[in-house]
C-alpha cells in the first residue's frame, strides 16, 4: 500500500525566519527511502487554533501526518494537547517516562528537574512511544481511522536521532514499497538545454521517472523508481542511469557524488598526485571547498589568494613585464599564476583563477564576467576563458569556482580542458 504524508512543523520562530526548517528536508529524504510519498509541507506557529486547522486539513488528504516541535515543557508547547483533541485521543501519564526525564536532568545535566517537565511524560493512550536519549521530549505515534500520526521533537539533533532509531522502523512496518533515486551530476549544460535534450525521454517515463534540478552552472538529473524492494528498484534504475550517462557524454561528472571537488580529489588520490591553488577573483572559494573535505590533506598542498597584483608578482612569481603587457586579468597571467603555484608548493597540478567579478570593470576596462582559469600540469599549462556576463559578484565567483574544478576534472579524465564538449 502506498502512503501519502504531510509534514507539519510547529514553531513561531520558523515563521519569523529566525531558524530554517531543516527537519522538513531530513524527514522528506527519509520518508522517500521507505516508500512514503511526501506531498505537503506545512509550517504553523505556536497557536493551538491554527495548528488544529492545519491538522484538520492534513487528515483529509494524507494518511501519515508527522509533526515536529511543540513537545517541550513550556506554556506554548501545546502540540500533543492539540493533536489529541483533534483526533479524540486521551493523554495518559507515564511515570516511567518521567523517571527517564528526571535521570536526564539529574544524572546527565546535573541539575534538578523543573516541575513543568512533568507534562512531557503525558502521551496519547495506547501510542507507540519513541524514546529520546538526547533530550527530554519523547515522541510517539498512534493510528486512528487509518491515519498514522507521529509527533517528534523540534530540535534537529533530537529529531534526527529519533528519526533513525524509531521513526524509520515504524514507517517500514506500515509500508510495503521503497522509493529509490540516483543522481546523475552534470556540468557545462544549463537546465533549459538539458531539459530540451531529454524532454521526449522524460515525458515517456513514469516509473522510473527523471527530473532536473538546477544548481549554479550544474544540473542534477534525478532518476527515481518505486518498487517493493531495493533490489527491484535498483534493477529498474540501472538501465536508465546507463542510458542517460551515455547520451550526455562528458558533461556527466559522476553519479551519486556530492560535487565536482569530490571527484577531483578522488581522481588525484588515484594518481597519487597533489594539487595547489592560486586564486584572485574567487577569493579562496576553491581552497575552502577543498579543505571542507575529510582526508583532502593527502592531495591538497595549499594555495595563495593573490588579490593584489604585487602578490601575483612577489609570491607567485608572475613576471612584471607580463603583467605590464597583458594585465592581471589575462590568459598569460592565469597560466603564470598556475605555474607559480606548482613551483612554490611542489604540487603536480595547480589551478588558478583571475577575472573581474564586479561590480565595475577593471583598470584596463576588462568587462565584468571575464574570467581566466589556468591549469599547470606535467604535460604543460592550459587555460579556459569564460565570459560569465554581468551577473552578481557572488554568482560570478561561484561559477568561476565550479569551472576551476571542471578544468581539473576534465584534465584528469583525459578530456579537453579549454572548453566543455557541449
Amino acid at each position: 500500500m502506498s502512503h501519502t504524508a504531510e509534514l507539519i512543523a510547529v514553531g513561531t520562530e520558523l515563521l519569523l525566519g529566525n531558524i530554517a526548517n531543516t527537519n522538513a528536508q531530513d524527514l522528506s529524504q527519509a520518508l522517500s527511502a521507505v516508500g512514503v510519498n511526501v506531498f505537503w509541507h506545512t509550517v504553523v506557529g505556536d497557536n493551538p487554533a491554527r495548528l488544529k486547522e492545519a491538522l484538520e486539513i492534513a487528515r483529509k488528504r494524507a494518511d501519515v501526518i508527522i509533526t515536529t516541535g511543540g513537545l517541550g515543557p513550556t506554556y506554548d508547547d501545546l502540540t500533543k494537547q492539540t493533536i489529541c483533541e483533534t483526533f479524540g485521543q486521551k493523554l495518559v501519564f507515564h511515570p516511567e517516562i518521567l523517571e527517564e526525564i528526571r535521570v536526564f536532568f539529574e544524572e546527565k545535566a546535573h541539575i534538578p528537574m523543573p516541575a513543568n517537565n512533568r507534562q512531557q511524560a503525558e502521551l496519547p493512550e495506547g501510542c507507540v512511544i519513541f524514546d529520546n536519549p538526547v533530550g527530554t521530549a519523547p515522541g510517539c505515534a498512534f493510528e486512528v481511522d487509518g491515519i498514522h500520526v507521529l509527533m517528534l521533537p523540534g530540535p534537529p539533533f533530537e529529531m534526527l536521532t529519533m528519526l533513525r532509531r524509531c521513526v524509520i522502523p515504524y514507517l517500514r512496518s506500515i509500508s510495503d514499497e521503497v522509493i529509490l533515486s540516483h543522481d546523475i551530476m552534470t556540468f557545462g549544460l544549463g537546465e533549459s538545454p538539458m531539459e530540451e535534450l531529454l524532454r521526449d525521454k522524460m515525458e515517456r517515463m513514469e516509473n522510473p521517472s527523471l527530473a532536473t534540478y538546477a544548481k549554479p552552472s550544474e544540473v542534477r538529473l534525478r532518476a527515481t523508481a518505486k518498487a517493493h524492494s531495493v533490489e527491484e528498484a535498483e534493477a529498474m534504475l540501472a538501465p536508465v542511469v546507463e542510458e542517460i550517462t551515455a547520451f550526455l557524454g562528458d558533461v556527466v561528472y559522476g553519479v551519486d557524488v556530492p560535487g565536482l571537488e569530490d571527484v577531483c580529489v578522488r581522481m588525484l588520490k588515484e594518481r597519487g598526485w597533489t594539487m595547489a591553488t592560486a586564486e584572485s577573483c574567487t577569493g579562496g572559494r576553491i581552497a575552502e571547498r577543498l579543505t571542507a573535505l575529510a582526508g583532502v590533506s593527502s592531495v591538497y598542498r595549499g594555495g595563495v589568494v593573490s588579490y593584489w597584483t604585487d602578490v601575483k608578482r612577489d609570491v607567485l612569481g608572475v613576471p612584471q613585464e607580463l603583467l605590464a603587457a597583458h594585465g592581471a586579468v589575462s590568459e598569460e597571467c592565469a597560466r603564470a599564476m598556475a605555474e607559480g603555484a606548482c613551483r612554490i608548493t611542489g604540487a603536480e597540478v595547480a589551478v588558478s583563477v583571475t577575472g573581474v567579478a564586479g561590480p565595475d570593470p577593471d583598470e584596463r576596462g576588462t568587462p565584468v564576467g571575464i574570467v581566466y582559469i589556468g591549469l599547470a600540469t606535467p604535460e604543460g599549462t592550459f587555460c579556459r576563458k569564460l565570459d560569465l556576463g554581468k551577473r552578481r559578484r557572488d554568482r560570478i565567483q561561484d561559477l568561476a569556482t565550479n569551472h576551476a574544478f571542471d578544468v581539473v576534472r576534465r584534465y584528469l579524465s583525459g578530456l579537453s580542458v579549454e572548453k566543455a564538449k557541449r
